[in-house]
């Protein structure tokens, strides 16, 4: 696909508009490449027309790009459930409250969960489809992509390490860069190697097993607004358990915060992978067992089909 959008725009909306950057979700999709089975992995591969080593890590950041263009500037609600609650006294997600007419990342995850195995629908369709699923559910597992307050932090003003930016593009970007020493496809590609190995082994091994339970495609709001619940507690707890105010301005790369932090950033990424894999094999599964080769016709809240 040819994107028309300029590349220096894209760059320039960049520190506000990814949940992870690319490092963070192309790091997701290397996790559920470890844990999908192998025919999973063979099913999305034909969809993607990937058989590569990184045939989800080669579209995870898809969603981002394509929502700075005119075609997919519908999607840009997409990313995010904006829950009106009130941290760090209170931290919440009401799918019913939080999800607006325009639509939110759950209901978008419910969407193209159906449309991936549409029979109705082209390759060109089902492979968008696709690329959204690997995207969303990364999108959900970053706290400030679950909260309202502050565009999702995207107001408040900080610097890390001496370099303005804003707390949200700081979660985003800047403590997972920090963490590994940088970014691209061989950077992801070995922090999701530490991080499966922490699941498989390690830190994770024990809680992990809890990660996946309840996961039904066919009730998506059911299954995955506990993911958003659950990010969306870090908000209180985590990035601003004394509020706002108190990080404006302030170097997060110092004073204790980064390090604070990077618990809850390894976490969540491990939890999305692990989640994603185990999404996409339940697509599958449903697939081969004949339950959803075609969509019911349904459309989430504020969707446009591609």
């Amino acid at each position: 696909m040819h994107f028309t959008t300029p590349t220096v725009l894209l760059l320039a909306a960049l520190p506000q508009s990814l949940a992870w950057g690319d490092l963070g979700h192309q790091t997701i999709a290397y996790i559920a490449q470890h844990y999908v089975a192998p025919s999973t992995a063979t099913w999305a591969q034909g969809i993607l027309m990937d058989t590569s080593t990184s045939y989800l890590a080669n579209i995870a950041t898809w969603a981002d790009h394509y929502r700075e263009t005119a075609a997919g500037a519908f999607s840009e609600p997409f990313h995010f459930i904006d829950a009106q609650d009130n941290p760090p006294s209170s931290c919440n997600v009401n799918y019913a409250r939080d999800c607006g007419a325009t639509g939110c990342v759950i209901s978008a995850l419910q969407n193209y969960t159906s449309r991936v195995t549409d029979t109705d629908l082209s390759a060109t369709e089902i492979a968008y489809a696709m690329r959204f699923i690997v995207h969303f559910v990364g999108d959900m597992h970053q706290p400030l992509h679950d909260e309202a307050g502050e565009r999702g932090g995207n107001e408040v003003s900080v610097l890390f390490d001496g370099a303005k930016g804003n707390l949200h593009a700081i979660w985003d970007t800047q403590i997972p860069e920090k963490s590994t020493g940088g970014y691209g496809l061989t950077v992801a590609a070995a922090w999701g190697k530490n991080l499966s190995a922490a699941i498989d082994s390690g830190i994770y091994k024990t809680q992990a097993k809890t990660w996946i339970k309840g996961i039904d495609v066919d009730d998506v709001v059911g299954s995955v607004t506990p993911w958003a619940t659950e990010a969306n507690a870090y908000v209180c707890s985590v990035v601003i358990p004394q509020g706002f105010d108190a990080v404006e301005g302030e170097d997060l790369g110092e004073n204790g915060y980064y390090q604070k932090a990077l618990p809850t950033v390894d976490l969540q990424i491990a939890r999305a992978g692990r989640r994603l894999a185990a999404w996409l094999d339940a697509i599958a599964q449903s697939e081969t067992q004949g339950k959803s080769t075609k969509s019911t016709g349904h459309k989430a809240r504020g969707h446009k089909d591609l």
